[in-house]
């Protein structure tokens, strides 16, 4: 196949590199000086400093013209922006014919007129016309970039996306699984970025493992409300793309999100926190859209709440785990 990845940070990257291996592959970065260093040192320094690029992988500067290019001739359009960068690059391909999927995973800020969106909300309001999807689940671009075993989730309501995603990514380390729960998907992936902070948080106070269970459980029930609440279906989170990536960015210490609720346990601001990562925690920029949305709905997320309450500076982190622990008796279905 012939795949366009726009976007040259760790998971673009990761991907670009693990399908070029038996795919026509280009790799698209917005800054020109680091396509020309990932072309000639076939590294990323930035991101994945240490890991060899495939050989075969092209990498070049994004142009107009490069663009218009990529997304006429391409069998396979993938988007690996942060979330911030979803609504430009899915405007810049709405013409494109071939499937076009993201790997981004959150709500976009709030916009004048609407609540923070996701990916499939975004993706109507510029490029109704596009085939389009998500590809999630459990992966840690350094993992993925040096070929351990990883399955991922390939979500659309169509089946051709779904269909090229599958062919395009699933290989011997690669595992892809098809889903049509494309609501379902985008809020495992949104939500549990939110919940690896709270669990971070946990761990960093000293907790310990029985109440980090307690919280990834609890935080899968809250992230199962709204995503029935908008649409999707119940099981499709206790799948990779729910359970299994809650898991893995709750507890895996490559978790940007996690980090920061670490590093908010100990005492660092939450300026500090984030300028420490070098990289995006979707989680902190989408707590407070998941916390939004959830009450319009009538959704109770009291982990999400506490979450935000922290990150706004309303509440030590202390106090944090103490409105959690010190909430009235329910059933455990409520």
């Amino acid at each position: 196949m012939k795949i366009a990845i726009f976007g040259a940070g760790a998971w673009g990257t990761a991907l670009a590199s693990a399908a070029a291996a038996r795919h026509d592959v280009t790799l698209v970065a917005r800054d020109a000086l680091q396509a020309q260093a990932m072309q000639s040192s076939r590294e990323n320094q930035r991101y994945l400093a240490g890991v060899a690029l495939a050989p075969q992988l092209n990498v070049v500067a994004q142009s107009d013209a490069a663009l218009a290019l990529l997304a006429a001739t391409c069998e396979l359009a993938i988007v690996a922006t942060p979330m911030a960068g979803l609504r430009q690059t899915l405007t810049e391909l709405k013409d494109c014919p071939a499937p076009v999927a993201w790997l981004c995973k959150g709500f976009e800020l709030p916009q004048q007129g609407h609540d923070g969106l996701l990916g499939h909300e975004i993706r109507a309001q510029v490029a109704p016309r596009l085939q389009a999807g998500v590809l999630s689940g459990p992966s840690f671009a350094l993992e993925v970039a040096r070929g351990q075993p990883t399955a991922l989730v390939a979500a659309s309501a169509q089946a051709t996306v779904r269909d090229a995603l599958v062919n395009a990514f699933h290989a011997a380390n690669v595992r892809v699984y098809a889903n049509d729960d494309l609501v379902g998907v985008e809020v495992g992936g949104a939500v549990k970025n939110v919940l690896a902070i709270a669990t971070g948080l946990c761990d960093g106070l000293g907790l310990g493992l029985n109440a980090r269970a307690a919280l990834i459980t609890r935080g899968l029930a809250e992230m199962t409300r709204l995503g029935i609440a908008l649409g999707a279906r119940a099981e499709t989170f206790m799948g990779l793309s729910g359970l299994g990536d809650l898991v893995l960015t709750a507890t895996g210490d490559l978790s940007r999100n996690r980090q920061v609720g670490l590093a908010l346990a100990q005492g660092q601001t939450l300026a500090q926190a984030v300028a420490s990562l070098g990289h995006v925690a979707e989680g902190v920029y989408s707590a407070r859209t998941v916390v939004a949305r959830a009450q319009r709905l009538g959704v109770d997320m009291p982990i999400a709440s506490g979450v935000v309450a922290l990150l706004d500076g309303r509440v030590t982190p202390a106090q944090a785990v103490a409105a959690l622990m010190g909430r009235g008796p329910a059933a455990e279905s409520a």
